[in-house]
């Protein structure tokens, strides 16, 4: 059985979903959720079960897929890290906060052949 290491990026109104979502899904093992705000971030955590990471980066090289869900200003560069470090990422839409930084994304996941899915 295929089981999927992930995690949550943004523990907010919708970051909650994902990783409620990701905690219950057979397939999954939900590594951590990671946020700025550790009040918000350990909530969510203890609520999945999981780990809290104030910084997203440590999860680097623990999972293989990620949703990110944090202010769109934060999309591009969260999203870019995760994807050069051969991670799958969900990103919330709207994907970036320009176009530019959008072909950017997608053009690193279709390098590394990652799926780069916007979360409608």
């Amino acid at each position: 059985k295929c089981m999927l290491r992930t995690a949550v990026i943004g523990a907010g109104y919708l970051g909650k979903f994902h990783a409620e979502k990701y905690a219950r899904l057979a397939s999954s093992h939900l590594i951590g959720v990671a946020d700025i705000n550790e009040v918000c971030g350990q909530r969510v955590a203890s609520d999945c079960n999981t780990h809290y990471f104030r910084d997203y980066r440590e999860l680097i090289g623990q999972v293989d897929a990620v949703s990110v869900v944090v202010p769109t200003v934060m999309h591009h560069t969260i999203t870019r890290d995760f994807l050069q470090a051969g991670v799958h990422v969900l990103v919330e839409k709207p994907i970036a906060s320009n176009l530019l930084q959008a072909e950017e994304m997608i053009r690193l996941a279709r390098e590394k052949q990652l799926i780069l899915q916007v979360g409608f």
